[in-house]
């Protein structure tokens, strides 16, 4: 893979109790689709473990992704991490040449992703599909970024990660 090559770490959200993609994360899944098709990133690093119900955040992903056509060469499934450290994290130990990002996640969640993906040494951007959470859910999701912000602050200046 090329130095230059640009890579998009697509981050995960809920999968419903029937396996399926909430809609936050079919919304992310087809933004990354979308980038791969206009040539603005070679290769998906889709991230996210098991949450409450049995298929893994990335699996789900990857298999919407098949379905746009996405090619399998162009997926790299992360399927361990809870948090978005570990989402980043994990990506770049999966994918070690990797140097630029675009990032794709909810706008309230993209500069924190950032933050971290620039910490661990990327040049990063990030991509937001539109659509999403408005009223009473946006306002709670601004919230718990707050607290996920100061977390992630700590991280930076002690090297402890807060759970």
């Amino acid at each position: 893979m090329s130095e230059t090559a640009v890579t998009a770490i697509v981050l995960g959200a809920a999968v419903r109790p029937d396996g399926t993609a909430s809609p936050q994360l079919r919304r992310r899944t087809l933004h990354g689709a979308k980038l791969y098709h206009a040539g603005e990133v070679s290769r998906l690093a889709l991230c996210g473990g098991v949450g409450r119900y049995g298929a893994s955040e990335a699996s789900v992903m990857a298999d919407i992704l098949r379905a746009e056509g996405v090619p399998d060469a162009a997926l790299i499934l992360e399927e361990r991490s809870t948090d978005t450290i570990t989402n980043i994290s994990n990506a770049l130990a999966l994918c070690p040449d990797m140097k630029e990002v675009v990032i794709v996640t909810a706008p309230y969640h993209a500069p924190r992703a950032r933050l971290i993906a620039r910490h661990l040494g990327l040049r990063a951007r990030s991509s937001c599909p539109e659509g999403g959470l408005s009223g009473r859910k946006l306002r709670r999701a601004k919230l718990r970024e707050l607290g996920g912000l100061v977390k992630v602050l700590i991280w930076m200046v002690t090297g402890y990660r807060l759970t």
